[in-house]
Formats: structure tokens, C-alpha cells, sequence
């Protein structure tokens, strides 16, 4: 089996409002930073909406097109760098609608998964402007299941566990989360590693935008829920190295897993 050590960075950048051009420049600066750190990176993290920040009402015209030039630039990026890219999330533009979305491309360049974020969030009007996602994200970490999610997403559990228990050991959030809320989201993303047994890996924005202020705060916390690595409030670049066979080894010590009793947990709705 091949090694499941890998070293992630995230990269808690500041994102001008509805300037692309802009935010993709200094999101490939920042990955050019990132590669001269030794251990190189093997997976590098960008935040939520990293192309137009919360623009939601100017995202016609300024969005993504499906397959745009932003996927076509994360895939030749992880393929020059030979890195595996959790490109955050972008705002993306289909015949559809606009949708938060999630792409991650692979070591040679291809892509690992497409997620658009499921939970759309109403203090920042999501759902008066974005079409919510229909599935959930597994992909393949090399010889191991990985998922991804967005955001607000990790205050629905459920959510977690049913990426746990298709196999993930290690759960990617790329995030735009502004403050007060930094308890909770110290909180929660300790509490999904804790109860999931899996390595979780957050990247959050620094900076403000016309309504809210981020507080940063990335980070990589372990399947004991220890923060192996977190970020302040200012950008920057948090990197440590995890090994996903830890995942396998807390599960073995205290097996949650095995001790469910799903036929008692009833559905009320």
C-alpha cells in the first residue's frame, strides 16, 4: 500500500469582491508560495467563493461558466505542480442557475470530484440567488476515500456521518465563515472529527467584504480532535502533515462504528 502521509497547506487568503481577475492572480501567487515551503505540499486547500467572493447579486456576468477557465487553470495547476488541488469553492454560472461548487483535480490534472454545496445559507441570502447541490462528494485520496463539503454544511451531522461511514478519512471544507461565530466553528469542526474519526481539513477566508468580516482560523484537525495546525486572523499559509491510517487506528480503539445501533434512530420528518 502506498504511503498515506500527506502534507496539506491551506491557503487563508483575502478575496477582493467581484473581481476574479483579480482573486485567481492572487490565488496562483499564493500556490506558488506554498510549493517553495519544504515538505512540499501534496494537497493544497482554497477557501469558499475564492473567485467572486459573496457578489451574489453581480454574479451574472462576473460567475464561472460550467468548465471555465478557472477548471481549466486548477486542472494545469495541480498537473504542473503534481499536486492534488481542493480548489475551495467557486460561483459558477449553468443554464440552470448559479451554484456554490467545489472541484478538485488530481496529481496529473484530472478532476476528482464536482460538488455543489447542498445546505445554501439564508443569513447570507444563498437561497435568494443559488441553486442548492443534489449529492454528496467522495473522491479518491490516493488509496484512500476523501470527501468534501462547504461551509455551513458541518452544522448538519448527518451530513458527516454519511460521508464517514461510505469511508471517508478525511473530510475537505473550504469556507467563507465571518464572526462573531469563531466558537462554533472551532466547535463543530472538532465535534465532526471527533464523532467521524477522520481528519478534518478547513480553509477559511480572512478579510471583509460589504456585510461581514472573516476571522480565518483554518484549520487541520486530527481523527482524536486534536488541532494539529490552525491559522490567525490575518492570510497566510497552514500546513502540517497528516497520515490517514490514524483514521483506521482511533476507529479501531474506540469502535463507534461497530457499536451503532441504526435501527433506533428514528427519523421524525
Amino acid at each position: 500500500m502506498a504511503s498515506q502521509q500527506y502534507h496539506i497547506s491551506l491557503l487563508q487568503m483575502d478575496i477582493r469582491l467581484a473581481d476574479p481577475q483579480y482573486n485567481q492572480q492572487r490565488a496562483g501567487e499564493w500556490i506558488a508560495e506554498a510549493m517553495k515551503a519544504e515538505p512540499k505540499p501534496d494537497v493544497i486547500v482554497l477557501p469558499e467563493m475564492w473567485n467572486t467572493g459573496y457578489a451574489l447579486d453581480r454574479l451574472d456576468g462576473i460567475a464561472e461558466p460550467e468548465n471555465g477557465p478557472i477548471c481549466n487553470w486548477l486542472s494545469e495547476t495541480a498537473a504542473h505542480y503534481g499536486i492534488t488541488i481542493v480548489g475551495g469553492s467557486i460561483s459558477e454560472q449553468r443554464s440552470s442557475g448559479f451554484y456554490n461548487t467545489l472541484y478538485a483535480y488530481a496529481p496529473d490534472g484530472s478532476q476528482l470530484t464536482r460538488y455543489d454545496k447542498i445546505h445554501l445559507f439564508k443569513l447570507m441570502d444563498e437561497e435568494k440567488f443559488m441553486q442548492p447541490g443534489e449529492q454528496t462528494a467522495l473522491f479518491p485520496l490516493g488509496d484512500v476515500t476523501a470527501a468534501a463539503s462547504i461551509c455551513y454544511d458541518i452544522r448538519f451531522p448527518e451530513l458527516a456521518r454519511t460521508l464517514a461511514l461510505a469511508g471517508a478519512k478525511v473530510w475537505f471544507v473550504p469556507a467563507e465563515w465571518p464572526n462573531p461565530r469563531l466558537h462554533h466553528w472551532r466547535t463543530l469542526l472538532t465535534a465532526r472529527a471527533i464523532e467521524n474519526q477522520m481528519y478534518v481539513i478547513a480553509c477559511n477566508r480572512v478579510g471583509r467584504d460589504e456585510k461581514s468580516e472573516f476571522f480565518g482560523h483554518s484549520m487541520i484537525i486530527d481523527p482524536w480532535g486534536e488541532v494539529i495546525a490552525e491559522g490567525g486572523e490575518e492570510e497566510g499559509i497552514i500546513s502540517a502533515t497528516i497520515d490517514l491510517e490514524l483514521s483506521e487506528d482511533v476507529r479501531g480503539r474506540i469502535p463507534v462504528f461497530a457499536d451503532r445501533r441504526p435501527e433506533l434512530y428514528k427519523h421524525t420528518d
